[in-house]
């Protein structure tokens, strides 16, 4: 990619330049060249994402990905959830670099069987198929980190929530962390403080944490991380709603029994989410704390009155999520299958 170099940086290369008053010898188009080699990593460096990234290289690409998005979440809508979830758990541990895609390996220890995924976060063969259709066009060009921000993005407008414009240009990392993935992701146990650090850490305001929180606007939670809620008697959850979720989830037993985090609207991506914690109709204690008298209740009660405004900040921080320590340049690879190293 061509990057552009600000006036000042290059004036401050020509007086260095000045400065040395070098002569056109031999040895000093040796220095030229390794300075020019210097200059060439220095741009790499800062390489930035571009939503025109794969226009020469695959024009194709976004279509064909969106092409295997809509017939999955055809098939099945819960996977909607499921993408935005999976460059959701992607992005938080090592950046957005695909490292959650890898399989366990005698040199990798997956980021799939760390507690926070075990058994919940699903989709990996939905990726794996988008990428197979996108190599048989464009080999070796599109990454698996990039195909897993598409997907995240197609599979919000597809159930009726926002879209926005994808920047593009990420590498797949070669390694994963298994241990980062198991203190680094937000817990459905969280306390609000806890959730509003995590995010500040990776560079996400405590808005931004409030707006993706509304992804819980569709999927699913099995009984054992709502289970301690739905039976504390607590003035923090309605108690009918209580009582409805009890029915699926009983106190032993039964751990993985699904329940609809929003049971008004499950399967569409919207603003009900944030009306269900006024009613303190949140399944999740991590949704509830969102409105508990704490710094965000302003935040969720004007997502609640305001969709457009729920929509446009849902879309502005999956982008900023989208942008958190990718591998660009010559950073990383492309991997040709997503599980796994080439």
């Amino acid at each position: 990619k061509i990057i552009n170099i600000s006036n000042s940086f290059i004036a401050s290369i020509n007086q260095q330049a000045l400065h040395f008053n070098f002569k056109m010898t031999s040895s000093n188009n040796s220095f030229v060249a390794i300075f020019s080699l210097l200059l060439f990593s220095t741009m790499q460096c800062h390489a930035q994402l571009s939503s025109t990234f794969y226009d020469r290289t695959c024009p194709n690409a976004l279509t064909t990905i969106r092409t295997t998005i809509r017939q999955a979440i055809s098939s099945e809508r819960r996977m909607a959830a499921s993408l935005i979830r999976l460059h959701f758990h992607d992005c938080f541990v090592q950046g957005c670099d695909a490292s959650l895609l890898l399989d366990e390996t005698p040199t990798i220890v997956s980021e799939k069987t760390a507690l926070p995924n075990l058994g919940s976060v699903r989709g990996f063969g939905i990726i794996e198929d988008a990428k197979r259709e996108v190599e048989k066009t464009c080999p070796g060009v599109v990454s698996c980190a990039d195909i897993l921000a598409v997907a995240a993005r197609d599979a919000s407008s597809l159930v009726g929530g926002p879209s926005w414009t994808v920047k593009l240009g990420r590498r797949d990392s070669t390694t994963a962390s298994h241990t980062l993935a198991e203190t680094d992701l937000p817990g459905p146990f969280d306390p609000l403080s806890r959730l509003i650090s995590g995010f500040a850490n990776k560079g996400l305001s405590t808005r931004d944490m409030v707006a993706l929180s509304g992804s819980h606007s569709i999927g699913q939670a099995q009984c054992f991380l709502f289970r301690d809620r739905i039976y504390s008697n607590g003035t923090d959850i309605d108690a009918g709603f209580a009582s409805t979720r009890r029915r699926q989830c009983p106190q032993e037993d039964q751990n993985g029994n699904l329940a609809p985090l929003d049971l008004v609207t499950p399967n569409q991506l919207d603003n009900n989410y944030f009306k269900n914690l006024r009613q303190r109709k949140g399944l999740l204690q991590s949704d509830q704390v969102l409105l508990s008298g704490g710094s965000t209740d302003s935040i969720v009660t004007e997502y609640s009155n305001n969709p457009r405004t729920f929509a446009s900040d849902f879309a502005a921080a999956m982008i900023k999520m989208g942008d958190i320590s990718p591998l660009t340049g010559q950073n990383g690879i492309i991997r040709t299958v997503c599980g796994a190293i080439n």
